[in-house]
């Protein structure tokens, strides 16, 4: 029997001009990017990408994770091959770190905690190199309301308000662990508006746009066009409630990745 040979990179991405992480025919992608440079730099080994989850279009990361699986050649300086990868790769995206793991070890499954952040700004039109790192509202928001109901998220509750196209099967019960909107103090440029905000949220895992929408009712309250109390009702299991405003994708990024078994 072949043997297989797995590891673990630790991957950071600027999203803004991919269609997502997922490989897709016909658009350009995080994870086609990575397999494309893959076949460039070892082209006579068969491979396998495994990513720990799938961001949107336009969206970023700080610290994403893949894991690499070779077909019979284990690497014998992955120091080399991590500084070949990157060599190779666009400037939008960086190998940060690489470890080889147990056959059993599984970067879904062993995900424990994510922690996305969502920066955005409000009130007057933003620099135009700001659009890659946040979103820019222009009308005024309640940012002291805003935080008020960012808690509200905190706990177990029916998510199913905060996804779009819910799958039958899909589990909409999840756990955050914390929630709080505070001032951005992760990324700064020159160009930044003199006030930005960051809505920090930590789980096990998240629905696709679940976020996004949390995001997006957000700044429907911060508008004046809902109340803490809907809310609050639609996080109630077998709510009728539903949210249809997706907060932009350059918004948001992945910031932690924890794992539950440790690696070598």
């Amino acid at each position: 029997m072949k043997e297989n040979y797995s590891y673990i990179l630790r991957v950071q991405y600027l999203g803004f001009r991919y269609s997502g992480w997922q490989k897709q025919p016909n658009q350009k992608t995080v994870e086609g990017m990575l397999a494309k440079t893959l076949k460039f730099i070892i082209s006579d080994v068969q491979f396998k990408i495994l990513g720990a989850g799938r961001t949107d279009a336009k969206v970023s990361a700080l610290a994403a994770a893949f894991t690499l699986t070779l077909r019979e050649s284990p690497l014998k300086d992955m120091n080399g091959f991590v500084a070949l990868f990157n060599e190779n790769l666009p400037p939008d995206i960086r190998i940060v770190s690489m470890q080889k793991v147990k056959s059993d070890f599984n970067v879904i499954q062993d995900a424990k905690i994510k922690e996305y952040v969502y920066l955005f700004s409000f009130g007057q039109k933003n620099h135009p190199f700001c659009a890659p790192f946040m979103a820019n509202f222009l009308e005024d928001l309640d940012v002291k309301l805003m935080k008020r109901a960012a808690k509200l998220f905190v706990g177990t509750h029916d998510f199913s308000s905060y996804t779009s196209r819910l799958q039958q099967n899909t589990k909409t019960v999840r756990t955050i662990a914390s929630c709080e909107l505070k001032t951005n103090t992760l990324l700064k440029a020159n160009f930044f508006p003199k006030h930005s905000y960051a809505l920090h949220v930590n789980g096990a895992g998240f629905m696709r746009y679940q976020i996004r929408m949390m995001m997006g009712a957000l700044v429907q309250l911060g508008k004046g066009e809902i109340g803490m109390e809907k809310i609050s009702a639609s996080l109630i299991s077998g709510s009728e409630t539903r949210f249809t405003y997706v907060a932009p994708g350059s918004g948001l990024l992945l910031n932690g990745l924890e794992f539950i078994k440790d690696m070598p």
